[in-house]
């Protein structure tokens, strides 16, 4: 029934999906952030923000962002997993301008007032998760209540942001908590797609060896993971959570080589989502590294965000983008691209932490990685999203079917 109903909307085919809107504009709003960052950086441009730059930044990556992505993927997937209809339309249109409404308040809040822009910035997730609570209960799918849990995290998290910028002039405690439910949601909705996309392409073009589906191994792994993180919250730079992040890295690694990864080179769409992966045990052996006074804090944090959390979205959105819309599921060479530019970007910023004597250089590359990255799909799916299938595959590179 929610297929059909996609299939028959007489609207604009933007406002068709959630996926549609919510993956544009969070492309569009990733490189064009990353683009102001860099003269923001340097002292070059500032914006009428209540934020300092610094936090600005990381606002619009953590509570801007990716919470756009997150939602295109979540109402995209509750009818799947409910059987009720999508939310499309004039709602889906309504909730797209409640977040850039916050985009804005957020850019211009010193002149807003911060309380102002709080509930402005805050309405969205709220929304997002009173509509995927009432979708969820309503279908009977309870299982998926966690992702919508972690979902409220998040927005207690932007709240806090606020609130600790005002009261202490910068953030620290809720970018944590934001970081936190990144993380986690990787770890369970990965742990779910991945060694499922992986089986079935295995299955029909690579028999042999498959993936280990989710189980109690994985279940334990998230928990564990859950429990090194609030560690590292509430005191980073603790042995206890060195111990428990590095734990935590271990496992993961453990359960990433479980999905077999290595039998998946053929087909890129399919290969990146275990290379950003990668990313998750990388940032918890780093921040152990961190917490045991081996390596700056934010080492560990960009292989989260600009590795795991970049990588990651550009895989899901890349798959889902083409998967429902009716396009073959391969990385056409624009695709590729993305893929390269994105852990390009993210290495880079990574070493930045690490080299420090080459730090300005490691920046602009890896931020022009981001860019391209980001940008890239905005040009090479827009066309796809925004409704027109014969211009998305001739920017992609791909055959266009005679009409």
């Amino acid at each position: 029934m929610a297929g059909a109903r996609s299939r028959n909307f007489a609207g604009w085919p933007l406002f068709a999906n959630s996926f549609r809107p919510f993956f544009l504009l969070a492309a569009i709003q990733a490189g064009l952030s990353i683009l102001a960052w860099l003269p923001m950086f340097h002292r070059e441009l500032s914006v009428s923000s209540a934020f300092a730059p610094r936090d600005w930044h990381i606002h619009e990556m953590l509570y801007g962002f990716l919470p756009a992505v997150i939602t295109g993927f979540l109402f995209t997937a509750i009818p799947n997993w409910t059987g009720r209809l999508p939310i499309q339309g004039t709602p889906l249109g309504a909730l797209l301008m409640v977040w850039l409404a916050g985009r804005i308040a957020v850019t211009v809040s010193a002149d807003l007032g911060w309380a102002f822009a709080l509930v402005v910035d805050a309405a969205f997730l709220t929304l997002v998760v009173a509509a995927a609570t009432r979708e969820i209960i309503a279908g009977g799918n309870w299982r998926n209540l966690p992702v919508v849990g972690l979902v409220l995290v998040l927005l207690a998290g932007n709240l806090g942001f606020h609130v600790e910028t005002h009261v202490q002039g910068t953030a620290d405690v809720s970018i944590r908590v934001g970081i936190g439910v990144v993380v986690l949601l990787i770890a369970l909705i990965g742990g779910r797609i991945i060694p499922s996309f992986t089986r079935n392409w295995l299955v029909k073009f690579n028999p042999g060896r498959l993936p280990v589906p989710f189980g109690r191994f994985d279940g334990a792994v998230i928990g564990l993971s859950a429990l090194a993180l609030i560690a590292w919250i509430v005191a980073p730079l603790t042995m206890i959570a060195g111990v428990a992040m590095a734990g935590a890295g271990v496992l993961h690694l453990v359960r990433l080589a479980r999905w077999a990864g290595d039998r998946t080179a053929r087909e890129r769409l399919l290969l990146i989502l275990h290379v950003g992966y990668v990313f998750v045990p990388f940032g918890f052996i780093l921040n152990a590294l961190a917490a045991f006074g081996e390596l700056p804090p934010s080492a560990g944090i960009h292989a989260w965000m600009a590795g795991a959390a970049g990588t990651m979205t550009l895989a899901v959105m890349t798959r889902a983008s083409l998967g429902h819309t009716g396009q073959a599921l391969t990385a056409s060479p624009a695709v590729q691209a993305i893929y390269a530019a994105i852990i390009v970007g993210a290495l880079a910023r990574v070493a930045a932490v690490l080299l420090p004597a080459h730090h300005d250089v490691l920046v602009h590359i890896a931020a022009c990685g981001w860019i391209i990255a980001f940008l890239g799909f905005a040009v090479a799916f827009g066309p796809l999203l925004a409704g027109s299938r014969r211009r998305a595959l001739a920017t992609m590179g791909l055959p266009v079917p005679a009409r």
